[in-house]
């Protein structure tokens, strides 16, 4: 089985590119409904314990722990240090799943798999990428997000063109949704392909 990542920084098209290939048949993960599902569950108390307050009937309260780390920016790194490993193993477990059921490619979204060094036993790496004044505005439109608080999400991702330049594949997110999907149709295709199917 061909196994896939999928990675992108913020707002540059990553759920837009998994939800096609989920279209087109293909099992994908979403690292990010993962932690979702962690802070719900498994890794609510490991959270408590490193942030007193932020969970709320054994759920983290994901506005709360974000303003947790706004007064302390710097403790990012031991909230990654907890949840990354448990991501990590959720994705194996699916990809394992995937190639146990006999599925040709299978796709794991990881925003963070340039910058968190995790091992992950993977193929091929796609990138999603589109103009940074689009990337802007996708931002700074979302609920509660600020100029600030983009400047550091920014500051510790890689940028755009350092991703591409590391990715097998590449998806341009600039224009249009019948662009991007059919961008994406043209990879997907390409690794049905590789994969011999």
């Amino acid at each position: 089985m061909l196994r896939v990542v999928l990675t992108g920084s913020i707002a540059t098209g990553k759920s837009t590119v998994l939800a096609r290939f989920a279209e087109r048949g293909i099992p994908v993960y979403s690292a990010d409904e993962a932690v979702h599902d962690l802070y719900a569950g498994e890794a609510a108390p490991l959270v408590e314990t490193l942030f007193p307050g932020t969970v709320k009937d054994g759920v983290v309260d994901r506005k709360a722990l974000s303003a947790a780390i706004a007064v302390e920016p710097g403790r990012m790194s031991e909230l990654e240090e907890v949840i990354h490993p448990l991501v990590r193993e959720k994705a194996v477990e699916f990809s394992d799943a995937s190639e146990a059921a006999g599925a040709p490619l299978a796709v794991i979204e990881i925003p963070l798999f340039y910058e968190t060094g995790s091992q992950y036993s993977i193929d091929r790496v796609i990138v999603t990428h589109c103009d940074p004044q689009i990337q802007r505005q996708r931002v700074l439109a979302r609920p509660a997000m600020n100029e600030k608080k983009l400047e550091l999400i920014l500051s510790r991702q890689l940028t755009q063109d350092e991703k591409r330049a590391r990715a097998d594949y590449a998806i341009d997110t600039s224009g249009t949704m019948d662009e991007t999907i059919a961008a994406t149709d043209a990879v997907i295709d390409r690794l049905r392909a590789e994969a011999g199917r």
